[in-house]
């Protein structure tokens, strides 16, 4: 029998909250009640948690068709956003086994990730090996498997093959360009004038700078084309593949205000159509092994996360309608470690 240990848990904690569905207006800091451990669960303080894409989505509620997946149709059901977090185990409710109080640990939820308690179905938690810090942790669920899925399964990306990464410097792309080395690609990064000494920083073998050069008219042709950001017609990058190769993409073009990438993915699909190229829709799924596999990649220092920017909650308002803007790098990460303690329970 699991005996939950909750002497180190606040009654009240700080949590970044969203009233409603918009920009920055919608969120504030504010002193919630800290989750109550339930059975099957773990209690986890969080100490580094990172910004995705995916939180500026459901900060907008855009594409509505997200309002619908059970996050609110007027106002978010879940109020406090994050998603990737990364911190340690302080409670194990009734049933759980594998995790003990003490654990560090990482992984993906569904919400509630900015704040300094979060309590968590174990499924969805790995254990943080020592030589990651927490910061590090909290930048591989998300992007890093998106990438590692993108490459490996929905590409096939095979050594020797070349590799375009569209969108370079991103959270994402930052990931694929390593990870694209890694498995033995040569590869080639798309990315602004101002992120070209990053990009190759982080291990491009080639970059294209788009504000010099139109990629539709680029001369070299890709096994593999990962693109995130949906900006490119895609007629120009079918164009930019070799026979038989891939084009992964996880929106097919500029989404759409209702269906998000859905209808942009399905004429992606139709154009796969006596074609031996082929268009390859990306859709991330959570799995604790492949969050085992990135962080042995980056305790090994075959990879190593593009941090650009470390915060407080307070900062994130600003910091989220940016990403929306498509104004940040690499990957952003919250600290919630430092914040002053509370009186226990």
């Amino acid at each position: 029998m699991n005996l939950p240990i909750l002497s180190a848990a606040p009654l009240t904690m700080r949590a970044l909250v969203q009233s409603d569905y918009g920009g920055a207006a919608a969120l504030k800091v504010a002193e919630v009640p800290t989750p109550t451990l339930t059975p099957g669960a773990v209690l986890v303080r969080v100490m580094s948690a990172a910004l995705n894409r995916g939180d500026w989505h459901l900060l907008t509620g855009t594409p509505y068709a997200v309002r619908l997946a059970g996050y609110g149709l007027l106002r978010p059901t879940r109020p406090i956003p994050g998603m990737a977090i990364a911190g340690r185990v302080v409670a194990v409710g009734a049933g759980v086994s594998g995790f003990v109080p003490g654990d560090e640990v990482l992984g993906e939820i569904n919400r509630g990730g900015f704040a300094e308690w979060v309590c968590v179905e174990p499924s969805a938690l790995a254990k943080k090996p020592a030589g990651l810090s927490f910061e590090q942790a909290a930048t591989l669920p998300v992007s890093a498997t998106t990438a590692l899925q993108g490459l490996r399964d929905a590409g096939q990306l095979k050594a020797g093959e070349s590799l375009l990464v569209i969108g370079a410097a991103g959270g994402v792309g930052g990931f694929a360009v390593q990870l694209g080395r890694h498995l033995g690609a040569e590869v080639t990064g798309v990315c602004s004038a101002k992120n070209v000494a990053g990009v190759r920083a982080l291990g491009a073998h080639h970059v294209i700078n788009y504000s010099d050069e139109r990629l539709g008219e680029h001369k070299g042709r890709f096994d593999v084309i990962l693109d995130m950001v949906g900006a490119e017609p895609l007629h120009s990058l079918r164009g930019l593949l070799k026979p038989g190769g891939r084009l992964v993409s996880g929106s097919g073009g500029q989404d759409n205000a209702l269906f998000g990438p859905m209808i942009p993915i399905f004429r992606g699909l139709l154009s796969n159509l006596g074609s031996t190229e082929r268009f390859v829709p990306l859709m991330n799924k959570p799995t604790v092994a492949d969050l085992e596999l990135l962080c042995g990649l980056v305790a090994s220092g075959a990879v190593t996360p593009d941090i650009s920017d470390r915060l407080g909650l307070e900062a994130l308002p600003e910091v989220l309608d940016h990403m929306g803007e498509g104004r940040t790098r690499g990957k952003v990460v919250v600290n919630l470690s430092a914040d002053s303690p509370r009186s226990p329970r």
